[in-house]
């Protein structure tokens, strides 16, 4: 147990000094560059585990193909491209906290999408989790609308991302890190063909010619990939991204889901505290108060996640 435990703690800081990590080099590269190359090398450095875990699994590879796709296009196009977006325009803390509710958008789409049952205790951490994102929003007093836009964009399409991941699993034959792995190079490979496209004389003219898509002509792919930023990108590329979920479904796989969950559950608390004390982020009053109360909803969440598995072990 106390391996497991090293896991989730390990995992736990990763992911909560992603934000903090993505913002310190946010100016050398583009978003949507930056995304392309951690989620590339990240796939990579789970690639040998997961074949090595694979040998004899045998699936239709087109059913598999397919859903990597989807889940690629989702999780990396679509909710990460958000994500790094977010970071540019608002706090690496709010970010963190407002993504780590994907869970809450996780069960609207499940009891949606797949018809689960939401239980008492799933309703009220849900009803408490929202009511925590709306103090953090502050509906009242807007003052940075596309930052919270952006990272309530991305939460609530991983949560989608999550929930088709679980159908496609069962479609694939494939879990947990596999799937995982082969949705972030397929997601690479997406997104690197989007960014072929702004390279396009035609595309590129027309970008440039509308104000919030300029930004994004003839997106780079290797600018700045040098010695000067060698460090950084080891960190977010091979221990945050490819080593926080690596170690994250370790956990999963020693003692199963909720004690794994754990890790969203740490970060909305802790990715504030290390904000504040690296990259010395001022926390608002209203952010400590949403944090609070979504940290209440997280333990009523992982307290309801245990007492359904033991309710199933006893079955």
């Amino acid at each position: 147990m106390k391996k497991t435990f090293l896991y989730v703690l390990i995992s736990t800081f990763m992911f909560s000094s992603m934000e903090i990590a993505l913002k310190s080099v946010g100016g050398a590269f583009s978003p949507i560059q930056l995304n392309l190359i951690r989620f590339f090398i990240g796939g990579l450095v789970l690639l040998p585990i997961v074949l090595k875990e694979n040998k004899n699994i045998t699936s239709n590879r087109w059913k598999s193909l397919g859903v990597f796709s989807l889940t690629g296009f989702l999780c990396v196009v679509v909710s990460m491209t958000l994500y790094q977006l977010a970071i540019v325009y608002d706090q690496a803390a709010t970010v963190a906290v407002l993504f780590s509710c994907n869970p809450v958008f996780a069960i609207l789409f499940a009891f949606i999408i797949l018809r689960e049952k939401i239980s008492r205790l799933g309703m009220i951490s849900l009803m408490i989790s929202i009511i925590g994102l709306l103090i953090i929003v502050n509906p009242a007093n807007l003052t940075n609308p596309l930052g919270l836009i952006l990272a309530l964009g991305s939460a609530l399409t991983f949560g989608l991302y999550s929930i088709v991941s679980r159908f496609g699993s069962m479609v694939s034959g494939y879990k947990g890190l596999s799937l995982t792995c082969y949705t972030f190079l397929m997601g690479s490979l997406e997104l690197f063909v989007l960014i072929m496209l702004t390279h396009v004389p035609l595309i590129a003219k027309f970008m440039n010619s509308v104000s919030w898509l300029k930004s994004f002509a003839n997106t780079p792919v290797l600018q700045n990939v040098n010695f000067n930023y060698f460090w950084i990108l080891l960190f977010i590329c091979v221990f945050v991204t490819g080593g926080g979920f690596a170690f994250y479904f370790l956990a999963m796989d020693r003692a199963g889901v909720s004690i794994a969950s754990l890790v969203f559950f740490i970060k909305p608390g802790l990715a504030p505290i290390l904000a504040m004390l690296l990259i010395n982020e001022k926390i608002s009053l209203n952010t400590w108060i949403g944090i609070v109360v979504i940290l209440v909803g997280s333990v009523i969440t992982f307290t309801g996640s245990r007492l359904e598995q033991k309710n199933s072990d006893l079955k």
